[in-house]
């Protein structure tokens, strides 16, 4: 079992940053693919970003794509999304997720979620 605690959600303006954090314990972090899915009231999970075990590789989603940036530190088994230049569009409750497949955007492929973290852009 892995548990996972999303954390730096909040209410920011269209155009600011943030930085969400994701904290596994359980079995060990860096066996794990990790990605960040998102959802809004009332629409389906969606893919946002996933990174390979030693952090080397990204893969995300075409409407993230140049604005967030998924990364880990797995010496203190936290995965990462940096979040720029963000719309209102880009307001959902933020899932952390852990999974074995790399280059994944299905949820049904990932193992472990975390209860997620809620962002709200204004405009």
């Amino acid at each position: 079992q892995v548990q996972l605690l999303e954390s730096g959600g909040g209410s920011v303006q269209a155009g600011d940053s943030l930085r969400l954090s994701c904290t596994g314990s359980g079995r060990p972090f860096s066996g794990f693919v990790m990605g960040w899915f998102r959802q809004a009231a009332g629409k389906e999970r969606e893919f946002v970003a996933s990174i390979t075990r030693s952090g080397s590789y990204t893969f995300y989603a075409d409407s993230v794509k140049g604005r967030f940036t998924i990364f880990r530190d797995n010496a203190k088994n936290t995965v990462y999304l940096q979040k720029n230049s963000l719309k209102p569009q880009d307001a959902a409750v933020y899932l952390c997720t852990a999974g074995a497949t790399n280059y994944n955007s299905n949820p049904k492929r990932y193992d472990y979620w975390g209860q997620g973290t809620q962002v709200t852009v204004s405009s």
